[in-house]
């Protein structure tokens, strides 16, 4: 456990000194969903209607934007290889990285989501469900998407491959998360969406740590 909190609280104190992609990861979610109720109008019906949607795509592809230097960084300047031959399990300190890249990308878009549902003319369950949902979701990105940063590690053109990769494995994540607040919004039970949303999320934390580890392996060879 010393070594994962080793592992968080460096990416912490890294992300600090780095706090343009931060910042960036926040303004492209922030943009994104401002856009829309300026390009659709103030038909409430209609924004309520698609608000769920919106602000699960655009921390989709927020959550994506900061995917690139999960491991990038370490890889460049032989971090990762010293991670490797360390006698601390190397996934344990994969999965540090996961987490501290969640508490950095993940976490302020869970704490933003409301103040930019208000735009979306969104009741206060709504806005509760889709904090929830999104509280569940992120880490799921997070643990989805370091699987696909640890196999285009090193490669050429790894960013567009990293997209194609992980965006067809971010959409049941969306489904139910998305459907969670619609569910809410139209009156009907959204606990069904919630139950898969954290069985999903439960499947990662045990296997995407283990299948990043092996990835990143076979990358460091």
């Amino acid at each position: 456990m010393n070594a994962l909190l080793s592992v968080i609280r460096r990416d912490l104190l890294l992300a600090l000194r780095r706090k343009g992609d931060a910042l960036t990861v926040l303004f492209f979610f922030v943009i994104v969903t401002s856009l829309f109720p300026l390009g659709i109008g103030p038909e409430a019906n209609l924004l309520r209607k698609i608000a769920p949607g919106i602000l699960w795509v655009a921390a989709l592809l927020a959550t994506m934007l900061g995917l690139g230097r999960l491991f990038a960084p370490d890889h460049a300047d032989g971090t990762l290889e010293q991670m490797a031959l360390s006698p601390s399990p190397f996934g344990l300190l994969v999965m540090g990285k996961i987490i501290a890249h969640w508490l950095t990308t993940g976490m302020p878009l869970v704490a933003l989501a409301p103040f930019l549902g208000l735009l979306f003319d969104l009741p206060a369950d709504a806005l509760f469900l889709l904090t929830l949902t999104l509280l569940i979701g992120t880490p799921l990105l997070s643990l989805i998407g370091a699987i696909g940063a640890a196999l285009t590690l090193g490669l050429r053109g790894g960013g567009v491959l990293l997209s194609l990769l992980v965006l067809p494995l971010y959409v049941p994540a969306l489904i139910f998360g998305a459907g969670a607040v619609e569910a809410q919004i139209v009156g009907l039970d959204a606990s069904g969406h919630l139950s898969l949303l954290a069985a999903l999320l439960a499947l990662a934390v045990f296997f995407a740590p283990w299948a990043a580890t092996v990835a990143l392996r076979i990358a460091l060879e």
